[in-house]
C-alpha cells in the first residue's frame, strides 16, 4: 500500500510546495547574504521568491483549502491556553487535525516577518554598491533605515525557525507526533482526521493563477522603479 492510500488528505499540494520551497529559498537567502557583494543577485532572485510565497500563503488562507484558512486555525486566548495545558499531559493531549493553536499563531508571525524581511530587502542597499531593484524610489537615509530592519528582522527570524524545529522535534519524541511527514503526504492517519475534515482536492488551478499575477505584479513594480544608484562620497 503506498503513501497516497494511507490515511486522509488535511495538507493540499499549493501548501506543501510552498512550505518546502520556502525553506528553500530562507536557506538560499541566508546562505547569499553571507558572501561577498558578489551573491547579491542571487540574494534578489530568493528574496523575490519569499515574496511572491508569502504573498500568495496570506491570500490561501483566505482562499485555500479548509485547514489551509486562517479562519480554520487561528484561535483565541482561551482555546490557545487550554491546547497549551493539554499538551502537559499525555492523558489530555489530542493531536490536531491542521495547524493546532499555538501552531497557527506561530505560522502568522513567521509570514508577517517574512513579509516584512521581503519588502524592506526591495529598498536595501549593502553599504557597498548594491541596491534593492526599489530603492531609486526613495532617498538613502530612508535605504538605510529600512536595511537596518531588514538585517534585524532576519535575527528574529533565525530564532523563529530555529524553535519551530525544536518544537517540531518534541511533538515527535515526546508526544509521538509527527508534524514533518503530513507535510510530506498532505496526509494523517484516519483516527486523527474525522471523515467530514478530509480534503477533495487542492485546487492547483487557483493557486497557479494567484503565483502568476504576484509573480507578475512584482515584476512590473520592478520594471516601473526608477533606477537608482548608491551615492557614499
Amino acid at each position: 500500500m503506498s503513501w497516497r492510500d494511507q490515511g486522509r488528505r488535511v495538507w493540499d499540494l499549493p501548501v506543501r510546495i510552498f512550505h518546502w520551497l520556502l525553506v528553500l529559498v530562507i536557506c538560499g537567502s541566508w546562505i547569499t547574504s553571507e558572501f561577498s557583494s558578489t551573491a547579491f543577485r542571487w540574494h534578489e532572485y530568493c528574496g523575490y521568491t519569499v515574496l511572491v510565497l508569502v504573498c500568495f500563503r496570506l491570500l490561501w488562507g483566505v482562499v485555500g483549502t479548509r485547514h489551509a484558512l486562517f479562519a480554520n486555525f487561528l484561535r483565541g486566548p482561551r482555546e490557545i491556553i487550554g491546547y497549551a495545558h493539554g499538551l502537559t499531559s499525555s492523558a489530555t493531549y489530542r493531536p490536531s487535525v491542521g495547524h493546532n493553536p499555538l501552531g497557527g499563531w506561530v505560522v502568522v508571525t513567521m509570514l508577517l516577518l517574512l513579509l516584512t524581511q521581503g519588502l524592506t530587502g526591495l529598498f536595501a542597499n549593502d553599504g557597498v554598491i548594491n541596491t534593492g531593484p526599489l530603492f531609486g524610489w526613495i532617498s538613502l537615509s530612508r535605504s538605510d533605515f529600512l536595511t537596518t530592519i531588514h538585517h534585524r528582522v532576519f535575527h528574529v527570524l533565525q530564532a523563529i525557525v530555529g524553535l519551530h524545529i525544536i518544537a517540531a522535534a518534541l511533538y515527535f519524541f515526546v508526544r509521538r507526533d509527527n508534524l514533518v511527514l503530513p507535510m510530506l503526504t498532505g496526509r494523517k492517519p484516519d483516527e486523527l482526521v474525522p471523515e467530514d475534515q478530509e480534503i477533495r482536492g487542492s485546487r492547483l488551478w487557483l493557486a497557479l493563477l494567484i503565483v502568476i499575477l504576484l509573480a507578475g505584479a512584482l515584476a512590473l513594480a520592478i520594471r516601473l522603479a526608477p533606477e537608482g544608484s548608491l551615492s557614499l562620497f
